[in-house]
């Protein structure tokens, strides 16, 4: 299993929940599968290369979590999006609580 498939396997299960539970849906961005809140805000998408999570947090969140080693900023190329975070890493509680975060951000 490749990387980014791993990570595409890891982002669902850890989706799952928010998804059951109603507090997310499916949607895409840059036509890529994502997860998005109720009202439509982007949350989450596994990055199709890597397989790591990329979620929207307020910028002085990614900034914080990024200077704990949680992740990094993030963006398409050379071009970094305010407020766009790669998480390091594959372990399903960072992720969750991540996402979580970033739902509540996005509320």
């Amino acid at each position: 299993m490749s990387d980014s498939d791993a990570g595409r396997e890891l982002f669902w299960s850890v989706a799952e929940p928010h998804l059951e539970a109603g507090v997310l849906v499916r949607g895409t961005i840059m036509g890529r599968p994502c997860v998005r809140t109720a009202d439509g805000e982007f949350v989450a998408v596994p990055h199709s290369g890597t397989g790591r999570l990329v979620v929207r947090l307020p910028e002085e969140r990614v900034a914080a979590l990024s200077a704990e080693g949680v992740g990094e900023p993030w963006g398409p190329g050379a071009r970094v999006f305010k407020g766009w975070m790669a998480v390091h890493g594959s372990d399903p509680a960072v992720w969750s609580s991540v996402i979580a975060e970033a739902v509540a951000a996005a509320e």
